[in-house]
């Protein structure tokens, strides 16, 4: 759970030249970091299980995980600094997240403490379960619902902690090999209007996260 802008131009035709030029100047990440590569922070981490990041040019990145039963894999490319006013742009030519992973816009806020999702593309397993539906959200050309979960004495960005997780899926997957788009502010007024409130914001990254299963991916961001 732990986990300047590039401009770019909406051709997939250039994501796949950026990601071959990437590769000849690619680093490999297989412990947990975060760090920055070409103009963007990155994050990397794995609780068990097998899995490694490759950074490769501008907001590109692909990751490949084996994590048994129980492991955890959350990796992506973004920002230090979150923004509730960011909007995303981003492509995923590959994601093939196996029983149980996630493709998201993902970060951290403190005071309070709250890990957040907008959930775009998922596995066999629809997140975050059973929890209660707090609402819906109509952002990007499709709806999102709303949920909050609590987690308790678990990882986050200070430590173990109790926190709330604050989530938007989408109610239809979005396709891969497509530019998407991800208007953040919908968001954060939606949660807003169910008390759902953010903090300072900390990063935010546009994440793979894969939980027991057998997965990769190959993701693109960029700020639209």
């Amino acid at each position: 759970m732990i986990a300047k802008a590039l401009k770019m131009i909406a051709l997939p035709s250039l994501l796949a030249v950026a990601a071959s030029i990437g590769s000849a100047h690619a680093q490999t990440i297989c412990s947990n970091q975060t760090g920055t590569n070409n103009g963007f922070f990155y994050t990397f981490f794995r609780d068990s299980g097998s899995g490694c990041m490759t950074l490769g040019s501008g907001g590109n990145y692909s990751v490949n995980w084996s994590l048994g039963g129980s492991g955890n894999l959350v990796v992506g490319k973004g920002w230090a600094t979150g923004s509730i006013n960011r909007v995303v742009g981003y492509n995923a030519g590959v994601f093939v997240p196996g029983n149980n992973g996630y493709l998201t816009l993902y970060g951290w806020s403190t005071n309070p403490l709250v890990e957040y999702y907008v959930v775009d593309n998922w596995g066999n397993f629809t997140p975050p379960g059973n929890a209660q539906q707090l609402g819906t959200v109509n952002s990007d050309g499709g709806t999102y619902r709303i949920y909050r979960t609590q987690r308790v004495n678990a990882p986050s960005i200070i430590g173990n902690a109790t926190f709330y997780q604050y989530w938007s899926v989408r109610t239809a997957k979005r396709a891969t090999g497509v530019n998407n788009t991800i208007t953040f502010r919908n968001h954060v007024n939606a949660w807003a209007n169910v008390g759902m409130n953010l903090g300072t914001m900390n990063y935010q990254v546009m994440a793979t996260e894969g939980f027991g299963s057998v997965g990769n991916s190959n993701v693109t961001v960029w700020q639209q």
